[in-house]
């Protein structure tokens, strides 16, 4: 085999973690051909292929998979080793969705930079869980059905998962409660997790006209802002959205989702002495929410 290519792998790790190849482009400011050129290069040098291109982005295979681990468990080792290097560091990695760091952390960067004014946060956002352990700079926050079970890591359950229809104020609709029947007569926009389809298949529902589709939920919050439609996403994404009167809720989802909200962070927090109150401060403005 010959010598791999460092940056082809930082390329991409890029790529399988945006799920994307123009976001692994937008990101490296690369053009979306120089991205795919460089992975296909890597494939070549490997001699396997790791990601298998389609009309909605990229998908891993099982080498992909695995060459991806490795990659991701490597970089974690230098980030704990520049921690190290730099004793009493002050960075911190905030691992999230892309709809989450939107939705949830954009409007509380104000609050967080007057809480933490010597902390330097990056944020990594991610399409699926990170495949390896936490780094001691590192706090992730990650949507699933059970705790995080990796002896490696502190993990805390931030909130559940409920669901809510919104739209924009502007938005023609029918007067007072609105039934299921009521909302789904309106103009559906739905995300990749396809909400509105598991639940018009769970409850025997038909939509007489098409969805609508995006590949975020912050998109498709977006748009119905703008009053192009019905969204349905987790109630933590539309809190700041509703309190600014750009969207109001027109249903609740009746069941629990049965999803949450977790958060998980290194046990081995040597060096790190603000990642607890980062911690706490994370789990006390889910809990303002709740109120």
């Amino acid at each position: 085999m010959k010598h791999v290519n460092l940056n082809a792998l930082r390329v991409f790790a890029l790529a399988a973690s945006h799920g994307n190849l123009q976001r692994a482009a937008d990101a490296l400011n690369l053009s979306r051909g120089a991205v795919s050129q460089r992975i296909k290069q890597l494939e070549i040098d490997l001699g396997v292929v790791l990601l298998v291109r389609g009309a909605r982005g990229v998908s891993l295979t099982p080498e992909g998979e695995r060459c991806r681990a490795a990659v991701d468990e490597a970089l974690a080792i230098l980030e704990t080793a520049f921690v190290d290097m730099t004793e009493g560091s002050d960075r911190i990695v905030l691992h999230l969705g892309s709809s989450t760091a939107t939705k949830w952390l954009m409007p509380r960067m104000d609050a967080f930079a007057a809480a933490f004014p010597k902390i330097a946060l990056t944020t990594e956002v991610h399409v699926h869980v990170l495949p390896r352990s936490l780094g001691r700079n590192e706090i992730a926050l990650w949507p699933g059905r059970a705790p995080d079970t990796n002896p490696a890591h502190h993990c805390r359950r931030l909130t559940d998962i409920r669901l809510v229809a919104v739209c924009s104020p502007d938005l023609d609709r029918p007067e007072g409660p609105m039934g299921l029947d009521d909302l789904l007569a309106m103009p559906l926009l739905q995300d990749a997790h396809r909400r509105w389809e598991t639940l018009m298949d769970t409850t025997g529902h038909t939509h007489a006209t098409a969805l609508l589709n995006f590949d975020r939920s912050a998109l498709a919050l977006d748009a119905a802002m703008g009053g192009h439609g019905v969204a349905i996403a987790p109630s933590y994404m539309i809190e700041h959205d509703l309190r600014a009167n750009r969207l109001i809720a027109l249903w609740t989802l009746p069941e629990p989702s049965g999803d949450h909200l977790f958060m998980s962070w290194s046990r081995d927090h040597r060096g790190q002495r603000g990642i607890h109150r980062i911690v706490s401060w994370i789990e006390a403005e889910f809990a303002a929410q709740q109120k």
